[in-house]
């Protein structure tokens, strides 16, 4: 009896000892990754200041905060930069409804037993993923926005909407397919509709795993939405380049543009990575 409580006694004591020198560990290399990451950061903010006094820029950082929002006679006026985050967000918001409706059809056909689906999709997939995202926006909007007769917004939205479609459509087909065989087995030997099959079997298990993916390409679509400047949508890009042109601050608005896009993105990027975290949990249990 002594002997097994003097065993049980080493065996926490190694545990306890165990879990300090991972917490150690982890916390060294934690530490190890902000020293590299403020190494990082003074490296870039060094090299914008040494190139900016290197051109004798004359820096206005005060000038900045109008351009978000202004106070005239009691009344709050948003400045462009906000205006031009609106439009962005309007178009990631739109561009991702369709995206995901899109890619989902896609994903459907390509697992469907029609060849002509399957070959459809197929064809979708290869010519939109080895096209430049640049030329599809000016094939939409000097090619199709004329035929469709429709609007220069809808046009940048339809563009970024097909184009990520494609690699939804394939996170989407994998979630799909990461639902064990057994499972459909099941559904089949119940006599269910592959629609049911689909709704209440399927889609429960692989939305989990599909979901922190699908966030991360709803970071790339806010991304690549800067590009619809280039059809003169007033984005916060574009919002940016003409608040340069008027006032020749170059390094303040795009440095304030790019943190803007920072914030979003890696807001998005924590939201996926809990995602992750959570869908691993309930894949677990």
């Amino acid at each position: 009896m002594a002997t097994t409580e003097i065993n049980t006694e080493t065996a926490l004591q190694s545990y306890e000892s165990y879990e300090r020198k991972a917490r150690l560990s982890l916390r060294r290399r934690n530490m190890s990754d902000l020293a590299l990451f403020l190494v990082g950061a003074g490296v870039i903010v060094w090299g914008v200041l040494a190139g900016a006094d290197a051109m004798r820029y004359n820096w206005q950082w005060y000038r900045v905060p109008q351009f978000f929002y202004r106070i005239i006679d009691g009344e709050l006026i948003w400045g462009p930069l906000v205006r031009g985050l609106m439009v962005t967000l309007q178009i990631t918001l739109w561009g991702a409804l369709l995206a995901f409706a899109l890619g989902l059809s896609v994903a459907l056909l390509r697992l469907s037993r029609s060849f002509s689906g399957r070959w459809l999709s197929t064809v979708y997939l290869e010519a939109i993923r080895n096209t430049p995202l640049l030329v599809q926006m000016y094939l939409f909007y000097f090619v199709l926005s004329p035929i469709l007769g429709i609007e220069r917004f809808w046009t940048g939205v339809l563009c970024l909407a097909v184009f990520e479609a494609s690699f939804i459509s394939e996170i989407i087909r994998g979630g799909i397919l990461s639902v064990p065989k057994s499972q459909w087995e099941a559904a089949s030997s119940l006599g269910l509709k592959p629609s049911v099959t689909y709704l209440k079997v399927v889609l429960p298990q692989a939305v989990p795993l599909m979901l922190p993916p699908l966030t991360s390409s709803l970071v790339n679509l806010t991304k690549s939405s800067a590009i619809v400047s280039t059809i003169a949508i007033f984005d916060l890009t574009n919002e940016g380049r003409n608040v340069i042109a008027d006032t020749f601050m170059t390094f303040e608005i795009w440095l304030t543009v790019a943190g803007i896009y920072l914030v979003l993105t890696v807001s998005m990027s924590v939201l996926a990575a809990w995602m992750e975290r959570r869908s691993r949990r309930l894949h677990q249990r």
